[in-house]
């Protein structure tokens, strides 16, 4: 099976300081929270003013909800924290690249900076496949960091994906 994390592109641009590190560490955690659920190991925080308002995990197995990624989770708390759903003024952490419809919403939240780990060369909708957070036919743009702690967060979705494959061939996976 083919997950596209064999090989994947995971860069940085370089810009990127101490706390987005420290956050992004802490998005690492809520990825193995997801992992523990049997879900694929992504998580998020959300900081607004150097707060962290917002943490989640892929939900998608519990919830049985396609869309429960941990960026929607993510925001929707994000939003009732602020008590609106324009978060101007936040940056969210992701252990991977958005999909296109995380990215479409992270617009559509008018969310300011977007920081992750790493590309997603099957489904991302920020660097790999399409800018969706960068378009300059939507009416927001989002700054991208790309490639913070990309090693942990490849090395977390390669190692859980080499053991769903070892289930599927031990006939230990449901």
């Amino acid at each position: 099976m083919d997950n596209g994390f064999e090989n994947p592109v995971c860069g940085g641009d370089g810009r990127h300081d101490d706390a987005d590190e420290r956050h992004m560490a802490r998005a690492i955690d809520q990825a193995y929270i997801a992992e523990e659920n049997g879900d694929v190991p992504i998580g998020c925080v959300i900081v607004y003013d150097g707060q962290v308002i917002a943490k989640a995990y892929n939900q998608r197995e519990q919830l049985n909800d396609p869309t429960a990624h941990a960026e929607i989770v993510a925001l929707t708390q994000a939003a009732e924290f602020i008590g609106n759903w324009r978060l101007h003024g936040c940056t969210i952490y992701v252990t991977l690249e958005p999909c296109p419809m995380c990215a479409g919403a992270l617009v559509l939240a008018r969310m300011d900076r977007l920081v992750y780990g790493c590309d997603d060369p099957k489904t991302g909708a920020v660097r790999s496949l399409y800018n969706i957070v960068q378009d300059e036919r939507l009416n927001h743009r989002l700054e991208v960091t790309a490639g913070v702690l990309a090693d942990k967060c490849t090395a977390q979705l390669q190692d859980f994906f080499q053991r769903r494959r070892e289930e599927r061939r031990n006939g230990d996976f449901l």
